[in-house]
């Protein structure tokens, strides 16, 4: 039915809104300002950054304990103040109003900017040390490398380098970022646990030990680590170096064949791949906290999960053929290109693809673009997650609402509502146990388990390796 209103004719309504209780029109809401302890926090920030700035371009201070302190000293302190002020009087609970209108959120132009400038650090690092003024012994640094070098010499003796500088860049980011995580997700126990977690095996397991080794003539080893994402921890090379060290350098070979054979399998088994990727590595821990703010990008497509699919097997390929290949080379003599495949593999795969494109991409494809697609360690743990592991998320989907905020803020491409909608488990390859789907749930839908035991997670997961092949047609069409 159309009702057709003559032109420049008045319409009268019997409708007021101040009478019926509304009130009268409030005027616009003022901007909002900084409290004085986060002005105080920013000023901090930017005190720190001009000190760095000074010394760069060789200014006063570079080189020295106060000229650390005052650099990277007020800016770590400053940033991780200004989150903790940032959140500390708010409703504890995950917001996310507005994150799609925030440039540097939403692929916007500032984001862009950000994904240049990260990507940028690593390609300095990687293959233009000199551009960060690292300079070999006995010419002294210049440079971001001098802002570093007392840091260096306290821990082992010895000036900076591009790498201790990346190691210093990574901790504090974690740290620093970590203080966000705690304050966003104070409200549930379980994010907080993790971010301590990621947070000290950075400091402890991959920053000051690796170092300590190196001081006492050890080979530098990464605790956090595991084979095959440390892929060099079983290489020939890397083992004659563990056994020609000593007692401490057999334990140290000891414990990458313990992390890698044993720990992988059975914290796999009973925990998931949570354990690991959630918990104690790295590069999980710089997408945790670094990289939170864009998990919303990750693509969600089918044709994405096919793509992840292939590459990040492709990727645990590589490193299978590339490790057997150097065996092979090393005890017989014969497959003389091992080195050159080592040589390819640290370059394509351990530079430009985790470090590069890894980290350097958070702002423009989500936080978990290495662990997603290229992680030889996540493939190895998803299968087994997939196989072999009594972790699952179940799913209410009786009281799903659709609301998608799950599938949206899974930083892996999940379509986690999906799962819900048919009231399946999570038991997907390339789920890491962050738990935010559930955190952002409204309704209380999803909850993380640790069943009695694997064979109760689907139907047919009492014959897990039967049910994986003939879920592998299924899987192509279940988003």
């Amino acid at each position: 039915m159309t009702i057709d209103i003559p032109t420049g004719i008045p319409v009268d309504y019997d409708f007021d809104e101040e009478e019926i209780g509304f009130g009268a029109p409030q005027p616009a809401a003022e901007a909002p300002t900084l409290a004085p302890a986060h002005k105080g926090a920013l000023g901090l920030v930017g005190l720190g950054l001009l000190s760095l700035v000074v010394q760069i371009f060789g200014g006063p201070l570079a080189g020295t304990w106060p000229g650390l302190l005052s650099s990277f000293g007020l800016i770590t302190v400053g940033a991780a103040l200004s989150f903790w002020v940032e959140h500390k009087d708010t409703t504890p609970g995950i917001k996310h109003d507005g994150i799609w209108f925030k440039s540097v959120l939403a692929r916007g132009g500032a984001g862009w900017i950000a994904g240049i400038l990260m990507t940028g650090l690593y390609v300095l690092i990687y293959w233009y040390p000199r551009a960060l003024g690292e300079r070999p012994a006995p010419e002294p640094n210049v440079g971001l490398v001098r802002v570093v070098d007392p840091l260096k010499q306290a821990l082992i003796g010895t000036q900076a380098d591009r790498w201790f500088l990346y190691g210093v860049l990574y901790t504090l980011a974690i740290l620093v970022f970590g203080v966000r995580m705690w304050m966003k997700y104070r409200h549930n126990r379980y994010h907080r646990i993790r971010t301590l977690s990621v947070s000290f095996f950075q400091l402890g397991f991959a920053f000051f030990l690796p170092n300590l080794l190196v001081r006492f003539q050890q080979p530098y080893m990464e605790f956090n680590g595991v084979w095959p994402l440390k892929q060099d921890y079983l290489w020939p090379s890397k083992v004659g170096e563990f056994w020609n060290s000593g007692g401490l350098g057999v334990f140290l070979m000891f414990w990458a064949l313990v992390a890698a054979l044993v720990a992988t399998p059975v914290l796999t088994y009973f925990y998931g791949k949570r354990w690991y990727c959630s918990w104690v590595c790295g590069c999980g821990g710089l997408a945790e906290t670094l990289g939170d703010p864009w998990r919303q990008l990750s693509d969600k497509s089918s044709r994405a999960w096919t793509i992840e699919r292939w590459v990040i097997h492709t990727v645990l390929a590589l490193v299978l053929i590339v490790t057997l290949a150097l065996w092979i080379n090393h005890l017989t003599g014969f497959l003389g290109d091992a080195h050159r495949l080592k040589q390819w593999y640290g370059l394509y795969i351990g530079a430009i693809f985790s470090g590069v494109v890894g980290v350097g991409f958070y702002p423009l494809l989500g936080n978990r673009v290495w662990c997603r697609f290229g992680c030889p360690q996540a493939a190895i743990l998803g299968l087994w997650q997939r196989l072999f592991s009594r972790f699952r998320i179940t799913t209410n989907g009786g009281q799903c609402m659709s609301c998608g905020n799950c599938s949206t803020y899974c930083e892996m491409g999940i379509d986690v509502r999906a799962y819900a909608q048919r009231q399946e488990n999570i038991i997907r390859a390339s789920c890491v146990g962050c738990g935010v789907c559930a955190t952002v749930c409204p309704r209380g839908v999803l909850k993380l388990e640790n069943g009695k035991t694997h064979g109760d997670r689907y139907g047919g997961s009492d014959q897990p390796l039967r049910a994986f092949l003939e879920g592998l047609d299924r899987d192509k069409q279940v988003p």
